[in-house]
């Protein structure tokens, strides 16, 4: 039985089912119909939501972007002024968002690989987070320094890592401990 609710609530519920149908079985399980059917409502209801698959799946992507990029501010302004301490809240919120969604974002990038929107908004999110962390960076680094290669080469290895705690190869604490070592010893050159 469908219940009413006003279309943001309702906009919210989809939401959450779609995130626990691929946190449940993977990306590839999502589905508009069965999205419909775990939220107890028609496709129609679904449709006027999320006009297609990929979409969804968008919208999925750009809660998760959204969400990191809110974390990493809090946490950089929650932290010392010092390299370190900027370094410790760029990792800590990093790990922390991948351990809280690692294995959804992972499938929901791959069900759309090769989606050329999609493409541009990861393109987009991962060029905004890398501004984010370089002007964090920049007052406690030294000369020249953090490059957009290093900013790179910075977020790729903090993004082993992470999924490397995802996967349970290595404990949270270490993966933070070596992103930080990794963003101080960058930029202390």
């Amino acid at each position: 039985m469908q219940v009413k609710m006003r279309r943001e609530e309702r906009r919210e519920q989809l939401l959450t089912v779609a995130w626990s149908i691929v946190r449940e079985g993977g990306a590839d399980l999502l589905t508009l119909g069965r999205l419909a059917e775990r939220a107890h409502v028609t496709k129609p209801v679904v449709y006027d939501h999320f006009p297609s698959r990929p979409a969804l799946l968008m919208v999925l992507y750009k809660e998760f972007d959204d969400q990191q990029t809110v974390k990493l501010e809090h946490a950089l302004r929650a932290a010392p002024r010092t390299l370190q301490g900027q370094a410790q809240a760029i990792a800590s919120s990093h790990v922390d968002c991948v351990l809280a969604h690692g294995n959804e974002l992972v499938s929901i990038l791959g069900a759309v690989e090769g989606t050329p929107e999609l493409e541009r908004l990861k393109l987009g999110s991962e060029a905004a987070y890398a501004d984010l962390c370089q002007a964090a960076l920049r007052p406690y680094a030294s000369k020249d320094q953090p490059s957009r290669a290093s900013i790179i080469a910075i977020l790729g290895a903090a993004e082993a890592l992470a999924q490397a705690a995802v996967r349970q190869e290595i404990p949270r604490d270490e993966a933070i401990a070596e992103i930080t070592t990794n963003i101080v010893l960058n930029l202390s050159r």
